[in-house]
């Protein structure tokens, strides 16, 4: 029986092979590409404002056990910082920071992404990524490397 690929399946997939970002990780999985924190700051900022919470946290801030919300400015001004934590590009569309190494090395080797290099496991621009990542980014490199982009879109992603 003949296989038949609609166009739509071809443009999905061609999509989805886009969002693998040149260090191995994949970006709709990422928070800010899918604003989940970005929508959720901006919600509770917006249930704050509503509530005229500004004026609570100042009351409760002359308790001592709740003095803590002396700083309730800051968490106001950190949660506005985090609506604007989006990237609707994903790396390989110019999303991410502008000045990311690893991007830069594998547009001038002319690859897809690190999986096609022989130093990625030993590469020290990706050394950055363990932080908040651990080892995910090697892990999703590797099993680019070994079974190839659609097994990878298909199975477990590593974040």
């Amino acid at each position: 029986m003949p296989v038949f690929i609609t166009l739509m399946e071809v443009i999905i997939s061609n999509q989805n092979e886009n969002l693998i970002a040149y260090c191995g990780l994949y970006c709709s999985d990422c928070p800010l590409f899918t604003g989940r924190i970005a929508n959720l700051a901006r919600d509770l900022r917006k249930e704050l404002r509503q509530s005229k919470f500004d004026r609570t946290a100042e009351s409760l801030s002359k308790i001592s056990f709740f003095k803590i919300f002396e700083n309730y400015p800051q968490c106001y001004e950190v949660l506005g910082e985090m609506v604007k934590m989006r990237c609707k590009k994903g790396c390989k569309n110019g999303g991410g920071p502008p000045f990311c190494k690893i991007r830069k090395c594998c547009q001038k080797k002319g690859i897809q992404g690190c999986w096609e290099c022989d130093e990625f496991e030993t590469c020290e621009k990706l050394d950055f990524l363990r932080e908040n990542h651990g080892d995910a980014h090697i892990k999703n490199l590797r099993k680019i490397n070994k079974k190839g982009i659609d097994e990878f879109l298909n199975g477990k992603k590593n974040w």
